[in-house]
């Protein structure tokens, strides 16, 4: 009888799981990491501030409210350290545009 499982396909490049970062490499990415948070949040406070001179009327308060919320959640999901922080932060840098 014919296997339906798919034929295990050899790679150079080690899995996620069996990479292991020297004391080094975990400060570097680490640095990297704050870097780039840092800089985002910098970016959001900016934009908030020029948001937040132009407020006219009650909807442009909400419309920097959903701003902030949005923009909050962006970057906890790009930035959340505990969960593959190394791969999350490959993952954050790469989708930064202009960097």
């Amino acid at each position: 009888m014919t296997s339906l499982r798919r034929p295990a396909i050899q790679s150079d490049y080690p899995s996620r799981r069996d990479l292991r970062w020297s004391r080094s490499e975990k400060a570097i990415a680490r640095k990297a990491f704050d870097t780039a948070l840092t800089q985002e949040l910098q970016e959001v406070i900016q934009q908030a501030k020029q948001m937040a001179g132009k407020i006219q009327q009650p909807s442009d308060l909400w419309d920097l409210e959903d701003y902030l919320t949005q923009r909050r959640k962006e970057i906890n999901r790009k930035y959340e350290y505990r969960s593959s922080p190394h791969a999350r932060l490959r993952e954050a840098l790469a989708r930064r545009p202009g960097r």
